[in-house]
Formats: C-alpha cells, sequence, structure tokens
C-alpha cells in the first residue's frame, strides 16, 4: 500500500500544487472568476522565481535584473502581436531567442565581476532595458503596448485567463520537477559547490564561469516563459514590467520561499502575492505592515519558510513501510540544505 508523504515540508507544498489544480473549477462553480487571474499572477510568479532560484538559490548569483528577462518575454508576445503575428509558437521562439541572447551577452559580462559590482551591473542592464522600451514610442512608450492577438499554441488559445491558468499551471509543475532534477544532478551539483567554494571547484579543473553562464542563461529563459505567459494574462505589455522593483520582488518571493529549495519559490510567490492582496483590502497603507512581516519570517527561518517546515519534520514520526524510499531522498536533499544553509 502507497503511504503519503508525512513529512510537512514535502506535503504542504503538494496540497498547494493540488488546491491551485482546484482553484478554476471552484471560481467558476462560485462564479468568482476574479481568482483565476489571480491565482494565475501568483503561479505566474512562481516560475518567474524557480527561474532566479536556478541563479540566486542553486548558483549564489544575486541578480538584480531578471525583470529584464521578464519583460522580454512580455513583449516577445506584444511585438509580435502588434505586427499581426498570433502565433504561440513564434511568440515562444522570438521569447527563447531573445533571452538566450541577452542572458548570454549580459551574463558573459555580469560574471566577470563579484559580489556589489555583479548586483550594480545586472541592475544596470535592466535599466537600459526598461529604458529602451519606454522610448519605443512606435510600441506605446511607457504608456504600454496592448495585445490584441493572444498566443495559439494549435488549439490552445492563451486570450481567456483559464487557458492562461491551465498552461502556467503545467509549466509551473515542470519547472519544480526541473528544479528537484537539476539540484541533484551533476551540473546542479557543480554551481551549488561553486556557489560555497568556486576556487575550490575551479583547483578541480571544473570551468566553473561556463557552468555559472549556462545556470544563468537557462534562468533568463524560463524567466522569460513567465513573460510571456503574464502579458497573455493581462493582455498588455508595459515597460513596468522590466522595472528594478519586480527584480527585487522576485528576490524577496525566493527569500520568503527558501533560498535554494525545490518548493521555495512556490510557497514564497504564494505568501507574497497573497499577503498583498489581503492587506489592500484593510488599508491602502499597507506596505507598512507588510515590510515588517517579510522582515519577521526572514528572521524566523533563515531558509524561508520551507526551512520552518522542515523543523516540523523533526517532530513527525518515522514511518515504516514502502514511503521510506520515497521520504529518505527528501531528507537526504534536506540535510545537505541545512549543511549548505549554516555555512552560507
Amino acid at each position: 500500500m502507497m503511504h503519503l508523504p508525512s513529512r510537512p515540508s514535502t506535503w504542504v507544498p503538494l496540497l498547494a500544487l493540488l488546491l491551485l489544480a482546484g482553484v478554476p473549477f471552484i471560481a467558476l462553480a462560485t462564479g468568482q472568476t476574479f481568482y483565476i487571474g489571480f491565482f494565475a499572477r501568483i503561479i505566474i510568479y512562481a516560475i518567474a522565481a524557480c527561474a532566479l532560484n536556478i541563479a540566486l538559490g542553486y548558483g549564489g548569483l544575486v541578480s538584480f535584473g531578471h525583470s529584464l528577462f521578464l519583460g522580454l518575454g512580455a513583449y516577445a508576445v506584444g511585438l509580435a502581436s502588434f505586427h499581426g503575428v498570433g502565433s504561440g509558437w513564434v511568440h515562444l521562439a522570438l521569447c527563447l531567442a531573445a533571452c538566450a541572447t541577452v542572458a548570454l551577452v549580459t551574463g558573459a559580462i555580469s560574471l566577470r565581476t563579484r559580489g556589489i559590482a555583479f548586483i550594480m551591473i545586472t541592475l544596470a542592464f535592466a535599466q537600459m532595458g526598461y529604458f529602451l522600451f519606454v522610448s519605443l514610442k512606435n510600441y506605446g512608450g511607457d504608456d504600454g503596448l496592448p495585445i490584441a492577438l493572444g498566443s495559439r499554441f494549435g488549439p490552445v488559445d492563451l486570450s481567456s485567463p483559464a487557458s492562461v491558468y491551465a498552461v502556467a499551471f503545467i509549466v509551473l509543475v515542470l519547472s519544480i520537477w526541473w528544479l528537484a532534477r537539476l539540484r541533484v544532478a551533476p551540473f546542479g551539483m557543480v554551481i551549488r559547490g561553486a556557489r560555497q567554494n568556486a576556487r575550490r571547484v575551479s583547483a578541480a579543473g571544473i570551468p566553473v564561469v561556463r557552468y555559472q553562464l549556462l545556470a544563468y542563461v537557462m534562468s533568463g529563459m524560463l524567466c522569460g516563459v513567465a513573460g510571456l505567459l503574464l502579458a497573455n494574462l493581462n493582455a498588455f505589455a508595459s515597460p513596468g514590467t522590466l522595472a528594478w522593483s519586480v527584480s527585487g520582488e522576485l528576490i524577496v518571493i525566493v527569500v520568503i520561499g527558501g533560498l535554494g529549495t525545490v518548493f521555495g519559490p512556490l510557497m514564497g510567490a504564494l505568501v507574497f502575492l497573497g499577503l498583498e492582496e489581503v492587506l489592500k483590502g484593510f488599508t491602502e497603507h499597507w506596505m507598512v505592515v507588510f515590510g515588517p512581516l517579510i522582515v519577521l519570517v526572514a528572521l524566523l527561518g533563515k531558509r524561508g519558510i520551507v526551512g520552518l517546515l522542515e523543523r516540523l519534520d523533526a517532530h513527525v514520526p518515522k514511518v515504516a513501510g514502502p514511503s521510506a524510499s520515497f521520504e529518505h531522498a527528501g531528507t537526504a536533499a534536506n540535510t545537505l540544505s541545512a549543511a549548505e544553509g549554516s555555512s552560507s
């Protein structure tokens, strides 16, 4: 008989995913269709946070410029739609090509620096992208660009929030699965090792910068896919997507959820955007309350929400049986993560 996972750090995120899968059905049944768009936004930000987690959580690359890739993904849809192209495959190809090229160039330059300099140069590239799109008056300039043609992938048309939700949810599940696989793959071990001690990894004959650059490019491409979905959800591409504050929000989401953890981006997006929406309903000065809450979460657990859930794991009795091997992998990963977290 198959046992369900007993560890909170495993079943709580899985339960959250299960609830997210049911949101459209509940919203349609109750007539509260607003929640489809709201939770679709949470899912899209969770995908973008998953992308940032590759560079920041796994690789230790504090990028303050991932809003650039989010914006490129959005404008890949907006510009193609402006010229009458509604094919989702063309939008996706433009998005991936633009994000890969820009990430390769900016990453190669940024990785020549470390620490504060890396943060500032990635921020500078994002601001360059922001002012570039603001200056494109033919494409709306700072007013943004309405999208008349949503991305069409054969029979799947992303012109409605429900279809965007379904596609975004599938992309999120695949992203989390990929993050889990990448984490324990040799590639993931190299970039995580480089985060701890790049010189020691280089001494082993491994070209660290190449691995970090590849991680940065993969991170940028996945973030671009999130931007493509966001543009379809809003039917609008705005230079505001490229603003530095969006990069800051993504960093906060990853830190709140759990830096370098598999489920951290999902939990961080749920808490960050959920709290924001709830507090907005009480007061227009919601950031006065929101800021201290973020600080409190950060102080309670260095590894964010996932770290707090891992503390609860210690109070759960061991389960013997077929699930033991399933949870053994999670335990090993958690132990390694805790060791990394304490040493960083």
